[in-house]
């Protein structure tokens, strides 16, 4: 597209992007394309941030910085060259909804996979599921022993489905968020919430079960291998719809299961507005590059679709040439001419 970038990888990610830009060398890339920086946020990101030839910033991280960040943008506005574009991924509590016409056992598979593949470390690993009282009470005893087959330990070990959680940070908020649960009378922990740091950072594959719909971690983004469900009333449907569109400030993804055709496009007629990647029948996670366009917006971001030309296109400072060949030789118009 004409442009050059500079990389600042999150400061936990730095290894895999030291091999990532080896991998792009190798496939023919020039220098200076991309620019990996590595450093603190503080290191790069402020110089960056206040430089006046500061042409844009595509931010994927937590709804709080991307916030700080614009407000900076906003702060010096005045001594930049040109408006700098800004496009952020910031998050989500995605969510799993699913009708009574839902085949059980392709939801308790969708679960899973959206829940706790990467431990759950994706933005849009499903974190909170709507599951009406009728499947929950055939499901229940099934998915809860397959949660509690699940493997994880040394990712070297492809018999593992799961490995450990990025840092000490992350471990301490999910171990917080699981310790509440356990104390808390609007939530059970019925499933998992084993954690380990004496050799990295493990925490196992976790069931919640909210009895309020707008119990903490039915809101929170947690970011990690624990799963909220909240189960609601069979004829409870089109409300709880409404209450999943309105829980979250976020809307990255979401999906719903359901057999019922009716159904489904209630769901995706109310929940418009609730994912920017709406899955049917499906996990909601893995977006295809060049298929699936990803991003959503509220606080996740400003879903300018990374994957496609229409994020692409975000980044071209668009310039229009005319070149005229017969320019007029009087500036008077033929209607001004006397009859």
């Amino acid at each position: 597209m004409g442009n050059t970038v500079v990389w600042k990888p999150a400061s936990t990610a730095v290894y895999s992007a030291h091999w990532l830009m080896q991998l792009l060398k190798e496939a023919g890339l020039p220098d200076g394309v991309i620019n990996m920086v590595s450093g603190s946020g503080a290191q790069i990101g402020d110089p960056v941030m206040n430089h006046p030839d500061l042409g844009g910033v595509h931010f994927t991280g937590s709804t709080e910085v991307f916030q700080g960040m614009w407000r900076t943008v906003g702060a010096n506005i005045a001594s930049y060259k040109s408006y700098p574009r800004i496009v952020g991924e910031t998050g989500g509590k995605d969510f799993v909804f699913a009708h009574a016409s839902a085949d059980p056992q392709e939801l308790s598979a969708a679960l899973i996979r959206g829940a706790y593949e990467y431990q759950g470390q994706k933005c849009s690993a499903a974190s909170r599921a709507y599951i009406p009282e009728c499947l929950w009470s055939s499901i229940r005893d099934d998915l809860l022993g397959a949660i509690d087959s699940i493997t994880y330990g040394d990712v070297t070990d492809f018999t593992n489905f799961m490995g450990a959680v990025i840092d000490r940070s992350s471990y301490d908020t999910l171990n917080d968020a699981i310790d509440a649960a356990r104390q808390d009378a609007g939530a059970d922990v019925i499933c998992g919430g084993t954690c380990d740091d004496s050799r990295g950072y493990y925490i196992s594959p976790t069931v919640i079960q909210a009895h309020d719909p707008h119990y903490a971690s039915m809101e929170k983004e947690l970011f990690g291998p624990v799963l909220t469900v909240y189960v609601y009333k069979d004829s409870d449907y089109e409300h709880t719809l409404e209450l999943c569109d309105a829980t979250s400030p976020y809307a990255l993804t979401g999906a719903i299961f359901a057999t019922d055709r009716q159904a489904i496009n209630l769901a995706q007629d109310t929940l418009q507005h609730a994912a920017g990647n709406f899955y049917i029948n499906d996990k909601p996670t893995g977006a295809v590059v060049g298929q699936q366009p990803f991003g959503g917006s509220r606080a996740s971001g400003t879903n300018d679709k990374a994957g496609s030309y229409l994020n692409l296109i975000r980044w071209v400072s668009t310039r229009t040439t005319k070149e005229t060949f017969g320019p007029p030789r009087d500036y008077r118009y033929p209607y001004m001419m006397e009859k």
